[in-house]
């Protein structure tokens, strides 16, 4: 009997930065003709993959965390991933298809509705993350299929461009079995070849950082911002098998957090700025004490405070919760279920008051409250419908953080 474990198979089936770490506090954010509601859009696997049909738009209660007033915004084919643009004007979604695609939408006012602008190849199979670069030139996709990262330029209409490059992922595959691996693991995920995962631009924006899961590497590249081209600056290995997933920078910079798919752990990275290295210097377990079993990390957050860093876990079902020490490192200090089945991504709303998980396989979005003075999650009692969902995005037009 096979008792291998596939995150593949089971894929088929941001209120105030501190102004010292330490005494870290974030405030109400403060708005111009503050709205109660915030716009949230959410991307969900559709057809054979799921049962979402497209994008859904939803209102976020500013107060409560509640999402209301759900309309289905565009039919699009897995928009598994979505980001905004930073002038709010324009929505993009990678198309997780086995010929993948980039869509481009422009968000109409007042009503939030999208409108298709274009569509694009993602310059692989299977794209499964898209972020922006703060100035909104480019975007930048991982294509997990493939193992391939492109960079797209965007017009000032909010249309994308073709690829301006696209970077094959190539060398030796990390091994099946996770180094870091709970006690009695079976998970096997994503070792059969590259599998690029994530691709975020550093906070400077002069490097780009990208995952691969199946090799067990995070590369940097250096952006050419007028040609749009990356060019390998470092490739760091993780311990073989674990799986490198996601990345998420600390407000200041100077630090990096990335969580492993099969091992479900988070490293801490020292990151130069100067050179877009990454150092690590503390591994710890994103499970509880003695778990024993199979489970995939699947999303890391900073709290934009500074103080908290949270993980999702799939099949344990949890969000894990860290203090953040002034050094960097983390210790563990709770957890929450997600109420539901296969969180695959975790998003924390611009207000920093509430956290939101997909749970993909129970077709709901579960939303808790973060204590201002623990970070500590309580369960606000809202699940809100969608189909296979699968990320969560917000957009904030007015607010300000204050330090």
């Amino acid at each position: 009997m096979n008792k291998i474990f596939s995150r593949r198979s089971f894929l088929q089936s941001t209120a105030a930065l501190a102004a010292a770490h330490s005494t870290a506090a974030f405030a109400l954010d403060r708005l111009t003709a503050a709205p109660s509601f915030l716009r949230a859009y959410v991307g969900t696997y559709t057809g054979s993959a799921g049962n979402g049909e497209g994008i859904y738009l939803f209102e976020m209660n500013r107060e409560t965390g509640e999402l209301t007033n759900r309309t289905l915004a565009v039919i699009s084919p897995s928009p598994s991933w979505i980001a905004i643009h930073p002038s709010k004007r324009s929505l993009y979604a990678v198309n997780e298809l086995d010929n993948g695609t980039v869509t481009a939408f422009a968000i109409e006012p007042p009503t939030g509705a999208l409108r298709q602008l274009n569509v694009v190849p993602s310059g692989g199979a299977d794209p499964c993350y898209i972020s922006l670069d703060k100035s909104g030139k480019y975007a930048f996709v991982a294509n997990y299929g493939s193992g391939t990262v492109a960079v797209f330029p965007i017009h000032a209409d909010g249309s994308i461009g073709e690829a301006t490059d696209i970077q094959a992922h190539h060398g030796n595959i990390g091994a099946t079995h996770a180094t870091n691996a709970p006690n009695g693991s079976f998970a096997n995920s994503g070792h059969d070849g590259p599998h690029a995962h994530t691709v975020v631009p550093d906070p400077r924006g002069n490097f780009i950082l990208a995952t691969d899961l199946g090799q067990d590497r995070i590369y940097t590249y250096r952006l050419d911002a007028t040609t749009g081209k990356l060019a390998v600056v470092t490739i760091t290995p993780m311990p073989t098998g674990d799986g490198p997933r996601h990345l998420a920078f600390h407000p200041n910079g100077r630090w990096l957090y990335a969580d492993t798919e099969e091992a479900s752990t988070v490293t801490l990275f020292d990151y130069d700025a100067k050179s877009g290295s990454p150092h690590a210097r503390q591994t710890v377990s994103a499970l509880p004490a003695g778990f024993a079993g199979t489970s995939y990390a699947s999303e890391v957050l900073v709290h934009p405070s500074g103080r908290w860093l949270y993980t999702a876990n799939r099949l344990n079902d949890t969000i894990t919760v860290f203090a953040i020490a002034a050094d960097g490192t983390l210790k563990q200090i709770g957890e929450a279920s997600t109420l539901g089945d296969y969180p695959v991504q975790l998003r924390i709303d611009p207000t920093g008051h509430f956290i939101f998980a997909c749970n993909r396989k129970s077709d709901a979005i579960t939303s808790f409250r973060i204590d201002r003075a623990t970070g500590l999650l309580r369960f606000t009692g809202d699940y809100t419908a969608a189909g296979s969902a699968a990320s969560i995005t917000f957009t904030a037009s007015g607010i300000t953080f204050v330090e």
